[in-house]
C-alpha cells in the first residue's frame, strides 16, 4: 500500500507542475509537502491535524519533547498549540513526502458516538501529540483523498464519508484511547482546552494561572500539572510562543515594523522582545521578517497557480 500512495501523491505533484514546497490541494485542510533536501526547524502554530510521512523523516519539538517519525507513520495533533517541526530525512533520489489533514473535534466526537465499544482513554493526563503506525486502511482513505483532489466535484460528495473512516482507524488504532480523551464531554482534556482557547483569544493580555484555572474548573495546581502534561509547557511558556508567534504574522503578512509588532502582541519593550524572538526563531526579527516575506510569497505564487 505504501508504494501505491507514494504513486499517487507524486502523480498529484507532477500534476501540479513539479518541483518541491507546500502543494494545496481543493480540500480545505489537505495538503501535500514534498522537498528535496532537509530543513530547518519551522516555528508555527500546530491545528490538531493528521499528519503522515509517507517518505522521508521529520521530527517535532513541542515544549520539552520530541518525537520523531518516518515512512508510513503519522503524527496527531490533537490540541492547537505552538511547536517546531522540521524535515530531518530528504534527498533529490529519495525526496521527503507528506501529507497534512486537519481533524474536526465535531466529527470526531459523532464518530465516537457510534462506537459499541469506544477506547479505553489512559487513566494519567499525557501530552497531546502521539506517533502511531499508518496502516493499510488508513493509507487508503488517504489515496482516496489524494486521488479525489483531482476531481473537485467530488469532493462535498465524499470527503465526509472518507474523514469518517479516518476517525474510525485511527480511534481503532492501538493510540486510539489517547485520540479518545479529545472526544469526551468535560473531560480534564476539554477543560485545558478551554483555558487555551482563551490564551489562544487574549495572548497579548497578562493571564494569571488562576484566571486560567477558573476557566477550566480546577485548583490552580491541578491545572497548572494537566497543561504542562498536555502541552509540554508552562501557561506563560505556551503564551509567549503565540505572541511572538503572531508578532511575526504581523511583521510578515501586514508589514508592522518590529517595535509596532512588539507592542500589539502584548510587549512593552521593544529590546525585550528582540531578544526572546532571537532565542525562539534563532535569528533577529527585522531578518526574520524579510525571509519569511519571500517564503510567503513563493507559497502564495503557487497556491494560485494550483487552486
Amino acid at each position: 500500500m505504501s508504494s501505491s500512495l507514494l504513486a499517487a501523491v507524486t502523480a498529484y505533484i507532477e500534476g501540479q507542475d513539479g518541483g518541491e514546497g507546500l502543494f494545496p490541494t481543493p480540500i480545505d485542510g489537505f495538503n501535500i509537502v514534498r522537498s528535496c533536501q532537509a530543513m530547518m526547524p519551522m516555528r508555527a502554530l500546530y491545528r490538531p491535524s493528521l499528519c503522515v510521512v509517507i517518505q522521508g523523516g521529520k521530527e517535532i519539538l513541542f515544549g520539552d519533547d520530541m518525537l520523531s517519525y518516518g515512512p508510513m507513520e503519522c503524527l496527531v495533533v490533537s490540541v492547537e498549540l505552538p511547536a517546531s517541526g522540521r524535515i530531518v530525512k530528504a534527498s533529490p533520489d529519495a525526496p521527503y513526502i507528506g501529507v497534512t489533514i486537519d481533524l474536526d473535534v465535531t466529527a470526531l466526537r459523532d464518530v465516537v458516538e457510534q462506537l459499541d465499544e469506544p477506547p479505553v482513554p489512559p487513566t494519567s493526563p499525557g501530552p497531546c501529540m502521539f506517533v502511531s503506525q499508518v496502516d493499510e486502511p488508513l493509507a487508503n482513505c488517504i489515496q482516496r483523498l489524494v486521488r479525489m483532489s483531482g476531481t473537485p466535484k467530488a469532493i462535498p460528495i465524499l470527503y465526509p464519508s472518507v474523514m469518517r473512516e479516518i476517525y474510525f482507524w485511527l480511534l481503532n488504532s492501538p493510540h486510539g484511547g489517547e485520540l479518545y480523551r479529545l472526544a469526551l464531554p468535560e473531560s480534564n482534556i476539554e477543560r485545558v482546552v478551554k483555558a487555551i482557547s482563551l490564551l489562544h483569544t487574549n495572548f497579548a493580555r497578562t493571564l494569571r494561572v488562576e484566571q486560567l484555572a477558573e476557566v477550566a474548573r480546577m485548583s490552580p495546581s491541578s491545572f497548572h500539572q494537566h497543561f504542562k502534561a498536555l502541552t509540554s509547557m508552562t501557561p506563560l511558556q505556551f503564551q509567549k510562543q503565540l505572541r511572538l508567534l503572531e508578532a511575526r504574522r504581523l511583521m510578515v503578512a501586514e508589514a508592522a515594523g518590529v517595535a509596532e509588532a512588539a507592542y500589539q502582541v502584548g510587549y512593552e519593550s521593544a529590546s525585550q522582545f528582540s531578544r526572546e524572538y532571537c532565542r525562539m526563531f534563532g535569528v533577529a526579527p527585522k531578518r526574520d521578517a524579510m525571509n519569511q516575506q519571500r517564503l510567503y510569497r513563493e507559497y502564495a505564487s503557487r497556491t494560485v497557480r494550483t487552486a
